[in-house]
């Protein structure tokens, strides 16, 4: 699957429509956001089902600012709109590819039954 390009415009739609969405934080002046780029398409062509995004923070300041972006590369992992992961840092391709399996696995059941308690007990 080819990556989508995330702009402020179209961030909520697609985050919304799709269960599963990685999210490459870049810039084109970055030199480690160039060299991640092929394990980022590379590792998109090996998953159906997940959508492979990427967001020009150069372009997209305010998305950057919304997310708190301070280094890039930065990943972040939406499960059912719900962020999983987010983390600097280029990865090689095959700790990509566990990182990738690791948030396919994770029980969102558990997830938002986590997020519920933690709301409550912060009502409370």
């Amino acid at each position: 699957m080819a990556t989508v390009e995330l702009t402020k415009d179209n961030f909520d739609e697609i985050i919304g429509k799709s269960d599963f969405v990685i999210v490459d934080f870049w810039a084109p002046w970055c030199g480690p956001c160039r060299s991640f780029a092929p394990v980022f398409e590379a590792t998109s062509e090996k998953h159906e089902g997940i959508v492979f995004a990427k967001v020009n923070t150069e372009a997209e300041q305010e998305l950057a600012a919304h997310f708190n972006i301070r280094s890039i590369p930065t990943l972040m992992i939406f499960r059912e709109q719900v962020i999983i992961y987010s983390q600097p840092g280029a990865l090689p391709g095959a700790q990509f590819e566990s990182l990738v399996d690791k948030a396919k696995a994770l029980d969102m059941a558990e997830v938002h039954r986590q997020i519920a308690e933690q709301q409550g007990s912060q009502q409370a």
